[in-house]
């Protein structure tokens, strides 16, 4: 959510320009934009067909344009985007550039960051510094390394899913990998989703379980395996300086944040980095954004690539009228005040492709928490 201000003398708050996932639509990209958060027009799209980025996969069934946000970065708009690379097929982070917030864009030549990430995210400081946060898609590798781990170690099913329901999930995913692993990659997720779960509802005992079995000496194969499946259940939050003209990242690499609540489960995403005062706010998304589990947290640092301290538990989690709140940002609302912005489903309908309505709450920040005014 990027809120344009009018002149102050106006006494508006301006216009609100929001700019939405298209996954493998034509017109990559829409851009939404408000005078009251209320009564939303189209004002364009950021690539519309035929316009894509030359590094990036296009078509129905091969491409993912993911999570855009529209920033103004050193006098021009910018996009950051998520999109999967012509080479290899993998996930990256590209920008495209414009000079007004409903373009037309340019999108740069190559990524900015490549090999399996997600979710860009730019804090501009008062000082003009700007600061790119993005996620490792870890989570996008672990659930086909596991059932590659069962399919060929069958005998490790009924100790890593001592229950029989989830037992019973595992053995029926085992046994259809040869074919699940032939298909595309958003198609592959969703036919390993019910194995997912299995874990996810048990996440942290399951680590330990899976961990326990390579202390204990499996056999060589499957010990390579099982550590590849652990080191991929691990999804770090990173940071790094933007160079002055968005073209590159400068300075230390950060690890922001990692997924290490039970809440969490297998993964953190969707970062959102709000200042007030001298303090710095990361909101985020944790679990698993097709089931009602997935829910925003926050952690508070003072400086912007941290280290961050988590709060005690999700900030928002489902509602009998909303599930599965995610992807957090941060504005001020009509009354000046700040207002957290986020997606949720309609109850029982979560996954991919599903409707995600845009929701808002107005928040305080308070030195040690995040408080819902």
């Amino acid at each position: 959510m990027l809120q344009v201000p009018d002149s102050p003398r106006t006494g508006s708050a301006g216009t609100y320009y929001l700019v939405v996932t298209s996954n493998d639509a034509p017109d990559s990209f829409p851009v939404l934009r408000s005078r009251d958060l209320g009564q939303w027009e189209l004002a364009g799209f950021v690539f519309p067909e035929g316009d894509k980025p030359g590094w990036a996969l296009d078509g129905e069934g091969r491409s993912d344009f993911w999570a855009p946000e529209l920033h103004h970065v050193g006098g021009e708009y910018l996009v950051f985007f998520a999109a999967r690379a012509k080479d290899g097929g993998e996930l990256a982070i590209g920008v495209a550039r414009s000079s007004t917030p409903c373009g037309p864009f340019v999108a740069d030549e190559k990524p900015l960051v490549a090999d399996g990430v997600i979710d860009p995210h730019v804090l501009v400081e008062p000082d003009g510094k700007a600061y790119l946060f993005w996620k490792h898609d870890a989570n996008d590798r672990w659930p086909a390394l596991l059932a590659d781990l069962l399919h060929r170690h069958g005998e490790l099913t009924v100790g890593l899913f001592p229950d029989l329901a989830r037992q019973r999930t595992a053995s029926l995913c085992q046994t259809l990998w040869p074919w699940i692993r032939t298909l595309p990659p958003m198609e592959r997720f969703l036919a390993l989703q019910p194995l997912v779960e299995a874990v996810t509802s048990d996440f942290l005992p399951f680590q330990q379980r899976l961990g326990g079995l390579v202390q204990a000496g499996m056999r060589q194969q499957a010990v390579s395996i099982a550590r590849d499946v652990l080191e991929a259940m691990r999804t770090p939050i990173h940071g790094q300086r933007l160079a002055p003209d968005s073209r590159s990242l400068t300075g230390p690499r950060e690890v922001v944040l990692m997924n290490d609540r039970g809440w969490e489960a297998h993964l953190v995403e969707g970062a959102w980095v709000a200042r007030h005062g001298r303090k710095y706010y990361l909101f985020y998304a944790g679990n698993d954004f097709t089931t009602a589990d997935y829910g925003i947290g926050v952690a508070i640092s003072d400086s912007p690539l941290g280290p961050y301290a988590k709060l005690d538990g999700p900030l928002l989690t489902s509602t009998p009228q909303w599930s599965g709140p995610g992807h957090p940002s941060v504005a001020n609302g009509l009354d000046g005040q700040p207002q957290l912005f986020l997606h949720a489903f309609f109850p029982g309908r979560t996954g991919y492709k599903e409707f995600r309505a845009l929701l808002t709450v107005p928040v305080a920040f308070e030195s040690d928490r995040v408080v819902l005014r």
